[in-house]
This record gives structure tokens, sequence and C-alpha cells, in this order.
């Protein structure tokens, strides 16, 4: 471990700054999940800018359909908190089940649905009454949640049962179970909605489902050099809007993966930091941050050059970042 650390602390020593800077202006939201914390910074300058106590171990965000609310889930809080991106400042909270890790909200902004570890439920909440809807029983730890553009089915991961959850968002119904890879963490769909991705952390690839026949149809395997196969952690996926790329973390394997949409390959690695989960796109998509939840920090990322800009200092276990326009 301590030769891998020293690494990449002479990688980031040697890497060249890219002159280059964001092409739009706002605010990067980052929880810490053992401060407590979501840190602000300038996503231009990268300096930052306050710090906002929540409650105990934030981990997952996300602004409310109109941009006015960031909300993020507090697991040994057991509840998401609110926070008005104006004031930069908690205003409230929602119960959503004990021991929220992450949730999407509907696509008309009525419904929020989270995933609750502790009790294996996925609950979903009435935003405008704030009243729990529909508390439905999954595989134990789940965590990875999704919603179709259409707002009729969300997935969900069972880390301990190796299934995706298909439910019904109407009738709150179990509509199938998909066996993927070992300790599913995270999902991501393709822009025609006809593909799910689906981050298997310890099998150290990405399940690719087939949406409409609900059965998995190809796997994605990474292998950065110089590690082994039982290193290889993936946890975030993103895809940019087109569809043509994705970008997955690799945990222990302390890399970013790089893949072409299209043609299910990997292009690249970039070494990040230690441990990279948390994964976001600036609006331009020109730029990827990545939250390396073992070495305190996010890495800025060019995503022409597939270089890193700048390695930012963060709060103790950075989980998610959050990029406000």
């Amino acid at each position: 471990m301590k030769s891998k650390l020293s690494a990449i602390q002479a990688a980031f020593l040697t890497l060249p700054l890219l002159a280059s800077a964001p092409a739009w202006a706002g605010k990067l939201y980052v929880s810490s999940e053992k401060d407590g914390i979501v840190s602000v910074f300038d996503s231009t300058t990268l300096a930052l800018k306050s710090k906002i106590r929540t409650g105990d171990k934030p981990r997952d965000m996300a602004f409310s359909p109109d941009h006015k609310k960031l909300y993020v889930a507090c697991g040994d809080g057991n509840a998401i908190n609110i926070i008005d991106v104006a004031q930069d400042k908690v205003i409230g909270k929602l119960d959503a089940g004990t021991d929220p890790e992450r949730f999407v909200f509907s696509p008309d902004g009525k419904t929020l649905w989270a995933t609750n570890e502790e009790t294996a439920k996925v609950t979903a909440v009435d935003l405008a009454s704030g009243k729990q809807v529909a508390a439905v029983e999954v595989g134990e730890e789940p965590e990875g949640i999704l919603i179709t553009p259409d707002g009729k089915t969300v997935y969900a991961t069972s880390e301990v049962a190796n299934i995706v959850h298909v439910i019904d968002s109407a009738t709150h119904a179990l509509r199938a179970n998909v066996a993927v890879g070992n300790r599913p963490r995270r999902l991501a769909l393709s822009p025609d909605g006809s593909e799910l991705w689906v981050s298997n952390e310890l099998s150290g690839s990405v399940s690719l489902v087939d949406t409409h026949k609900n059965e998995v149809r190809g796997e994605i395997k990474f292998l950065p050099k110089g590690f082994r196969p039982e290193d290889v952690t993936p946890v975030g996926i993103i895809m940019t809007r087109d569809g043509s790329t994705a970008y997955v973390t690799l945990g222990r394997a302390n890399h970013v993966a790089r893949v072409d949409v299209k043609s299910h390959t990997v292009k690249d690695y970039l070494l990040t930091g230690n441990r990279p989960w948390g994964i976001a796109l600036s609006p331009d998509e020109k730029t990827l941050y990545v939250t390396n939840g073992q070495s305190d920090d996010m890495a800025v990322i060019d995503t022409a050059s597939f270089k890193i800009r700048k390695a930012v200092p963060t709060g103790r276990a950075p989980y998610t970042v959050a990029v406000f326009e």
C-alpha cells in the first residue's frame, strides 16, 4: 500500500497544470462523510468558499429540479438535509427512511426515491407534503438508484444480493430482479434508454443490462496496468449527454477509466488519487470531477486531454460532488 501511495503522490507532483479554466462559472459542492460537512468551492478558481454543517455522514447529493435547493443524504443522521444554494445553509430536512444513501427525483419533481442501506428498502417521498408514500422491500444494502426519463421505472442495486431491482414507480411493485456481478453499486442509462450500466465493485466490471428484456447482455472488465484484478473495484459511472463516452471510477485501483460506449471498450485509464468513487461532469462536459475518498481530495480533469488540471483538498472521505451552474 505504501508503494502505491508514493507512486500516486509522485505522479501528482510531476503533473503539468493545464492553464485552461472552465468556460462556465458556478459552485462545486463536495460532501465529506467523516466531517459531517459539505464544502463549497468556486468552480473557476477552485478556491474554498465555505463549509456547510450537515447531519452525520453526508453522502449523495442532488439539486432540486429548479436548482434552488441542494438535497444531501445524511446516513447516520437518518434524514435528507435541504440546503438553500443562495445562502449555502441548511434550511430543513426530509424523512426518507433510515440510513438514506442515494436518491433521485422523479422527472416531474414531485417525488424523491431513496435507497435505505440498513433497512433494505427503497423509499418514495412526496415532496409537497414531505410524507413517505411507499417503502419497497429489496435486497440487503441497497445503494445505487436511477429513474428513467419517463418516470415509469426505478432501478436500485442490492450490494449483498447482487441484483438490480426493477420497480414500477406508479404501483411500487417489483417488476423484475436482474442478477448482475458481485456487489453492484451505481447505475447509468444510455440516452436511448435501451442499456443500463451497473458497476460491480467486487467483480471489477460493469454489467450491461438490456432494459427491454431485463437481462444482462454483456460485461466490461477493467484492469489498469500494475494492479491485480482484486484491487479493481468500480463504483461511480457517468455518461456524456450524447452517450458516446462513459467514465468509471475504479476504487482501490486509484484510476478512472474512459470507455467508448458504442463498442464497450476501455479507451484509457487515468491515475486520479486514492480510492476514487464520486464522479460528475461540468455542464459543458469539458471538466470531470472525481472525489478520492482516501486521499481526501478531488481530481479536476480536462476531458479533452484526459489529464488532471488540479487536485483540490477537500474534507475527510469525500463522497459526492454536485455541480451548480
